[in-house]
């Protein structure tokens, strides 16, 4: 019953429960007196002292015969109604925590999609200077190696050589997911498995971003989009 209760506020995560009862000495449970073994023992202790004539009957030795005197059964639905209220209130308190937890790391979050998106913006403003620069670069060195190449000749060599170092549909594709996270973090609904699957989506983009790096600047670019996501994932860990 209490792994059903747990499972049915929480959806993510490990969760550890302890419930310890301590029953309080000072309040122990109603006393009942077994008067038909009370009165047994009280006529056999009659019997003894009418066939000896000796001595008294003592009434705390006879409450304290076996079985004279018992503690009232405790009503453990009552009991357990009170466990399982005191573990709603905890659950209460918990999902009240976690949901201001919850504020401060999607702000968090929220600041690392913004340096993301700069880190983008950043590698964008550089790309046509790149493209320039490989493109001088490419036909320096047929210069140099006195190769003459037709110009259509060129032009196509040119354009592969762009395609290779050309990052557009990674950036495009870092921007699509920033604002997929955006959505996601505005859900009311448990979204920690979505955000995980988002992390991966924005390291493959990364990975092929610093793979095809030929500048300094979006190298440099390509390891802090790596930090930022990283540092993403790992607070995503506490998000159900």
């Amino acid at each position: 019953m209490v792994r059903e209760r747990i499972r049915a506020r929480l959806t993510r995560g490990k969760v550890e429960c302890t419930l310890r009862f301590e029953q309080d000495p000072s309040a122990q449970g109603e006393l009942i007196l077994n008067e038909k073994l009370a009165k047994q023992l009280v006529n056999a202790a009659n019997w003894v002292k009418m066939q000896s004539d000796e001595g008294e009957i003592n009434p705390v030795d006879i409450l304290r015969w076996p079985g004279v005197m018992a503690a009232k059964e405790q009503d453990l639905d009552a009991i357990a109604a009170d466990i399982l209220a005191a573990l709603d209130g905890a659950l209460d308190d918990f999902i009240v925590a976690r949901e201001t937890e919850g504020q401060a790391l999607k702000a968090l979050i929220e600041q690392r999609l913004e340096g993301v998106s700069g880190e983008v913006a950043k590698v964008r403003a550089h790309m046509p200077e790149i493209l320039q620069w490989q493109r001088e670069r490419l036909v320096a060195k047929l210069e140099d190696a006195e190769v003459q190449l037709e110009n259509n000749r060129l032009e196509q060599e040119l354009v592969l050589m762009a395609q290779r170092i050309d990052v557009a549909e990674e950036l495009d594709r870092l921007e699509a997911h920033v604002k997929e996270t955006y959505n996601i973090l505005k859900k009311k609904e448990a979204v920690g498995r979505r955000l995980d699957f988002m992390m991966q989506e924005f390291n493959r983009e990364s990975n092929t971003l610093a793979s095809k790096s030929i500048n300094a600047e979006v190298t440099n670019s390509a390891i802090e989009l790596k930090v930022l996501i990283e540092q993403m994932r790992e607070q995503i860990q506490n998000i159900e």
